[in-house]
């Protein structure tokens, strides 16, 4: 029986991986749930999972989530960041599933290393922000980082049963999102509606406009660089419109190995929570004599320009991925709010970098602090260059 405790269960990583304890409850047990403000989809899961804590954003939805339970719920609510690490690190929980998006999953995950969970990781800014200090810390305490998102999962997959000297490159698939074959003047005139519609994958809304900006795909080469130890030189990215192989691994004698499946967030979760054995899912197969022709081409940096500012990020380390990941987020919600447009998203991002002084060697604190000052710095761009 593996117990869990899931930060981000109303979301679209956090309801599916409960689908999964659902089809094992011989497998699986919860015993801990947090989520945001989203309260009466929490207490169902509550009523169905009964854990032992429940979190919430703030004092208000904690005590509407209180009003919502019976007396004989017998769950602890707590609410804010001290309710997510105590949520992370609960003693009965072995699995911390890290759901949640943005650098608010940065604290419960040490939180949960420390006290010795293994995590199944689907958020990408715990590593994006603060890597190599995230890496030694389990290292040092013996923790497994088992990946959710569907190309780190395949990486690992293909990793399998292979020497990690024998590597040569990580390939990194990206669907292009909604608007690969758009021009880079049509791209201006972009607005939020058009930005969340992505056309193999259903995610939130965060996470959707990084997919259309192409720079999930640049978190993600941040994060593989922690989570398989290679240079940022190493790990390629290549758009993929069928989203049927979910990412690659060259090997030095030219091998490459492709893990590929329909584009369903269900096989990759199981394969995290089940490692190392894998679990009857009853997926679909790709129905390849029909999906005709699976084609690959380079990203357009120009036209995409958040990719290339990741990559910046990535080879210089530090404090500057970071800066890149709060202006990012504070960026995508000015976009959502509809305060800026879609191709002012990565020149915000660009002129708050472009400000930043890098730390070397920086502790957890001055990630921290680089994280807060990027916030303010993007929000004041943002004002500064407002058009809408």
């Amino acid at each position: 029986m593996r117990c869990l405790s899931i930060l981000g269960s109303t979301g679209s990583i956090g309801c599916n991986a409960l689908r999964i304890v659902e089809m094992f409850p011989e497998r699986f047990a919860v015993k801990a749930l947090a989520a945001g403000s989203n309260t009466s989809l929490l207490a169902r899961q509550i009523e169905r999972f009964g854990p032992e804590i429940a979190v919430v954003f703030d004092e208000s939805c904690a005590l509407e989530l209180k009003r919502m339970l019976p007396a004989s719920a017998g769950v602890e609510v707590l609410y804010g960041e001290e309710g997510y690490i105590a949520a992370a690190a609960c003693d009965s929980a072995d699995m911390f599933l890290s759901a949640v998006v943005g650098a608010a999953g940065l604290m419960p995950a040490l939180a949960a290393i420390e006290a010795g969970k293994h995590i199944a990781l689907a958020n990408k800014e715990t590593l994006v922000m603060a890597g190599d200090i995230v890496v030694k810390r389990a290292k040092a305490k013996g923790v497994r980082i088992l990946p959710i998102d569907s190309e780190h999962s395949a990486i690992f997959q293909c990793i399998a049963g292979n020497r990690r000297e024998d590597l040569d490159k990580i390939i990194l698939t990206a669907s292009g999102g909604p608007f690969l074959k758009r021009s880079a003047d049509e791209l201006i005139k972009i607005g939020p509606e058009e930005a969340l519609n992505h056309p193999t994958w259903q995610m939130g809304k965060k996470v959707t406009i990084d997919s259309a900006t192409l720079m999930n795909k640049g978190l993600e080469v941040i994060e593989a660089k922690y989570l398989f130890g290679v240079s940022q030189d190493r790990i390629k990215v290549l758009i993929h419109p069928q989203s049927v192989v979910h990412s690659m691994v060259a090997y030095k004698d030219g091998a490459v190995m492709a893990q590929l499946g329909i584009p369903d967030m269900k096989g990759a979760i199981a394969y995290a929570l089940s490692y190392p054995e894998r679990l009857a899912l009853n997926q679909p197969l790709p129905d390849f004599a029909r999906m005709g022709a699976l084609t690959f081409e380079m990203p357009n940096l120009e036209k995409f320009p958040c990719l290339a500012l990741a990559y910046t990020a990535c080879e210089t380390g530090e404090t500057l991925p970071a800066v890149l990941n709060a202006a990012n987020e504070v960026a995508v919600q000015a976009f959502l709010k509809r305060q800026v447009s879609f191709t002012q998203i990565p020149d915000i991002i660009n002129k708050t970098m472009q400000k930043h002084t890098v730390v070397r060697a920086p502790t957890l604190a001055d990630i921290l602090e680089a994280d807060q000052w990027a916030r303010q710095q993007a929000e004041r761009i943002i004002k500064a260059q407002r058009v809408f």
